[in-house]
């Protein structure tokens, strides 16, 4: 099944991984076009599955792989697994705080990070793209590291990876669309502001993978 992804080179795996990604991004905000709203105990339930699929793919494609590596070459085995988690959390955690949006039901006023006049809808897929770049370069590091023949970092789990982000995807291109619906703007535009939410991981996810075979000793704290 596998088969046709092995002979490619791995950032151009990496990238139609996340090609795949915004896809289903897209699929969900598409929803859009189907109906005016979702009822709210379903897309929570959703987005709980989501969240369960992305701590188990988080683990078993990227925790327990750079455990394994840093064990391999000789490191403290949780030490880089440990610094590349704080990192990406301090990362997220200053993006947070500088990057303006607004999360889902919130009103204007309790808009987070810069100051800023942006329409409201802006600040709506701002707050779905901060957290898609590191997600895309989840998938390209995964990928980076099957190419770079780390024996626990496997092909399907890679394809794995992004199959667990893929599904989280799906509620939250619905999760921008509708409420931008709801708002008074037409289908196409919520759909197309829904599924830009997602463009940023085709990008990160090259960047990831490209940026791991370049300098193989970040694989580790990368994933």
């Amino acid at each position: 099944m596998l088969t046709w992804l092995e002979g490619m080179h791995p950032v151009v795996q990496a990238l139609l991984a996340t090609l795949f990604t915004w896809g289903v991004t897209a699929l969900g905000a598409a929803t859009v076009f189907v109906t005016r709203e979702v009822n709210k105990k379903l897309l929570q339930g959703m987005l709980g599955f989501a969240a369960g699929v992305m701590v188990a793919a988080s683990f078993w494609s990227l925790l327990a792989p750079a455990i394994e590596l840093a064990k391999a070459s000789g490191m403290l085995p949780w030490l880089p697994a440990v610094v590349g988690f704080l990192a990406g959390g301090a990362f997220l955690y200053a993006v947070d705080r500088l990057l303006p949006h607004l999360h889902l039901g919130l009103p204007m006023e309790e808009s987070e990070g810069l100051k800023t006049r942006w329409k409201r809808s802006a600040l709506l897929v701002l707050a779905i793209t901060m957290h898609n770049f590191p997600e895309g370069l989840a998938v390209g590091v995964a990928f980076g590291a099957v190419a770079a023949g780390l024996p626990s970092a496997t092909l399907a789990g890679a394809v794995a990876l992004a199959i667990g982000i893929g599904l989280q995807n799906f509620p939250e291109g619905l999760a921008v669309s509708m409420p931008l619906r709801g708002e008074g703007l037409s289908r196409m535009r919520s759909f197309t502001f829904g599924q830009l939410s997602g463009l940023v991981e085709p990008i990160a996810g090259v960047l990831g993978a490209a940026a791991v075979l370049a300098i193989r000793p970040i694989l580790p704290y990368a994933l």
